[in-house]
């Protein structure tokens, strides 16, 4: 492996930056790294990315951007989370015909045009974009400019996290450059194993989608209390003890719960209760938040009950079990958010939670990148 004390930081373009999840993923990976520039349009998430770093993100489109500004940032990486949208059912699978699409496909175009192209490249996106067209793009256009690629598609279930987010994954090095365990070269994974070392996979494809591979991930995982801001018990909602950090973003979070606003409202839970997934403090597994989280409750997040299951023999019903959303501090905590993450004031409740469900898992995208940027003798 090459000496990170030795050599300057390896210079990082981070596109679609959101609220800063890749540039946390990097510094929870201790690579030696600096994010030279970081690009988004979107401008309340530039407003959370620059109250946490210091740093607004280019708000330009960037389909303005040509090979000459690009190769003028002398990056050594390229960190790209695009638009999920052309890739799911709710958005049509339009794939590259999509116009959210175009942006992306503008910067890969732009890579045979490099004088200085990156030598490092890292994609993150949703599970049904390896199947797309863009896909099939992505992979022409590494290939045919010298890079050598990885993909996986990882959930944080995989590295103890008690939440189901499965996301596809690229990384990509260019030549010379190769990764430490190369007999994973051009292959789509859904185990870890080269992050952890082992050279080859002891499972095939159908044992890594059985219920029995899943179910042994269950019980390594850490139980949902373990993200909780606040706890409530009983069907006392005035009756909490707080945990976690004491930042501006949790002391939001605990006025907010102190006004109810967490908790779901009977309405609601007569409407669609069948149709909710509850989890309880000891759970193992959380269903992923989407941006829709507290709008709707179908399909939108898991909620949380905050009484027991059984009270002297008896089963509660629904109504009883006092389901409440997951703060935003909490959904953040379970992307592996670091406590110093903080949104600021001027950003409501539901906002919050749209950035977050559009946010990536630093605790999967961090052993990635340490991965990505090791480099072998």
């Amino acid at each position: 492996m090459d000496s990170e004390g030795c050599r300057s930081p390896w210079r990082v373009l981070e596109f679609y930056s959101g609220i800063g999840g890749l540039r946390y993923s990097l510094l929870k990976a201790t690579v030696n790294a600096t994010v030279v520039q970081a690009f988004d349009i979107n401008d309340l998430a530039n407003d959370v990315y620059q109250h946490n770093f210091r740093h607004r993100p280019f708000q330009g489109n960037i389909q303005t951007l040509n090979a000459a500004d690009l190769d003028g940032y002398s990056s050594d990486a390229w960190l790209l989370s695009p638009p999920c949208q052309p890739y799911t059912r709710q958005g049509l699978q339009k794939g590259s015909s999509d116009a959210r699409a175009s942006s992306f496909l503008k910067i890969l175009e732009l890579v045979p045009q490099l004088l200085r192209p990156p030598s490092y490249l890292f994609v993150e996106n949703v599970v049904g974009f390896e199947t797309s067209d863009t896909h099939a793009i992505l992979v022409e256009i590494l290939e045919k400019n010298n890079f050598v690629t990885q993909e996986f598609i990882l959930s944080p279930l995989q590295f103890g996290l008690p939440y189901s987010r499965p996301r596809y994954y690229c990384l990509a090095k260019r030549k010379p450059l190769s990764f430490e365990v190369p007999e994973f070269n051009n292959q789509l994974l859904r185990t870890p194993a080269p992050l952890i070392g082992q050279a080859e996979s002891t499972m095939n494809k159908e044992q890594l989608q059985s219920p029995e591979y899943w179910d042994e991930l269950l019980q390594a995982c850490q139980p949902v209390d373990d993200f909780l801001v606040f706890k409530t018990f009983g069907n006392d909602k005035g009756s909490s003890t707080y945990s976690f950090h004491a930042n501006d973003s949790v002391k939001s979070d605990i006025s907010d719960e102190e006004n109810n606003v967490y908790f779901v409202p009977s309405s609601l839970i007569e409407r669609w209760g069948s149709a909710m997934d509850i989890v309880y403090p000891h759970s193992k597994r959380i269903c992923c938040f989407t941006k829709s989280y507290y709008r709707y409750v179908k399909g939108t997040g898991s909620l949380l009950a905050t009484v027991q299951e059984k009270t002297e023999n008896r089963t509660p019903s629904l109504q009883d079990l006092s389901l409440r959303y997951f703060t935003p501090r909490e959904v953040a905590n379970l992307h592996s958010f670091p406590e110093d993450f903080q949104f600021p004031q001027h950003i409501s409740l539901r906002q919050r939670y749209a950035m977050l469900g559009n946010s990536l898992s630093v605790g999967v995208v961090a052993p990635l990148l340490q991965y990505l940027f090791k480099n072998p003798l």
